[in-house]
């Protein structure tokens, strides 16, 4: 019978095979069932909505702004709902980002990165608490352009209980994903924090594809389209894959016979070429919506003065679409 099992396994596509043979062992399945129901948990939560918004204007205010869409499409959809989970983990890899910068700066940070195991919990312990202002942060700037686009014109819009529990209920959506990316990343298949930025995107495909298959030649356009992926998740993997590899040459000296005898040896120091992951990436994302994201604060529709004129022209200059 396992004779059959092995036989009809090798028939099957690698991939497939591959698949089938993680699910038969113990430990492997039941991490792989523990990530997808963390997974389908945090789908729930990014549509979960947060008290007092205007469900109409936001839908409107998504289709008039390409910023806000341009952030949506990175939490998944949670931020076209203003679910409590509107903020993704951002607010947390922003925090990782800046306590990388910190580290060689300050002394203190810099002995706890070389205690090992425990310099690297209370490295992460400082970015939790780094994480909460800046998802406050996040948080109000996020509400007053969603307030600019009259998402909030049946509420008294400012720092007010109403506005106050709002901002509290997305800082503790991003406080819930960031449990659960650590969640999965000990008891599940890979980084938690990456496969729920990977969800959130995956998320939009479905409505994506839809979509295009109502446009002309949506058929042309959806074979191009997976080509191109195919292409850029092929360029990906190889890339983050690639290594340099450095020679090593070393010598050691034996006893053989009471006499001494020297010999010597070669080894390769592999050297990944994308050491330092998706960090860069989420950096230069934030970089390149920050001067829209901060001029939209000065925009003024009503108002024809100068400064909101700049404002109106740095926001479209740094808009996504123009990119």
């Amino acid at each position: 019978m396992n004779n059959n099992r092995s036989r009809n396994t090798s028939n099957m596509p690698k991939l497939v095979a591959s698949l089938l043979a993680a699910i038969q062992i113990p430990d492997l399945r039941n991490k792989i069932f523990f990530t997808i129901f963390m997974l389908i948990i945090f789908r729930f939560v990014a549509h979960v909505p947060v008290p007092g918004v205007d469900t109409q204007a936001l839908s409107q205010a998504f289709q008039q702004n390409a910023l806000l869409g341009f952030l949506d499409l990175f939490s998944g959809g949670a931020l076209k709902n203003l679910s409590i989970a509107a903020l993704g983990v951002y607010p947390y890899i922003t925090a990782s980002i800046v306590i990388q910068i910190l580290t060689p700066a300050i002394p203190q940070l810099k002995e706890l990165s070389q205690e090992g195991e425990f310099g690297r919990q209370k490295i992460n312990q400082i970015t939790h608490y780094i994480m909460i202002p800046i998802a406050l942060l996040q948080a109000w700037g996020q509400l007053t352009l969603l307030n600019q686009a009259g998402v909030f014109d049946t509420l008294d819009f400012g720092l007010n209980f109403i506005t106050l529990t709002i901002m509290t209920s997305m800082v503790a959506g991003t406080v819930f994903l960031v449990w659960i990316g650590e969640l999965i990343s000990e008891r599940g298949l890979g980084n938690g924090v990456s496969l729920i930025i990977f969800g959130g995107i995956v998320a939009n495909l479905p409505n994506m594809l839809g979509q295009g298959l109502y446009m002309q030649n949506a058929m042309g356009s959806i074979i191009v389209l997976v080509i191109f992926t195919a292409i850029i998740i092929f360029t990906i993997v190889l890339f983050s894959e690639a290594q340099r590899r450095i020679p090593i040459q070393y010598g050691k000296t034996i006893m053989r016979g009471g006499q001494v005898q020297r010999q010597t040896g070669s080894s390769i120091l592999p050297i990944k070429v994308n050491s330092a992951g998706m960090i860069p990436l989420i950096f230069a994302f934030s970089i390149v919506i920050l001067p829209a994201t901060i001029a939209g604060f000065f925009v003024n529709p009503l108002s024809d003065s100068f400064g909101s004129n700049l404002a109106k022209s740095i926001s479209g200059f740094f808009d996504p679409t123009n990119l």
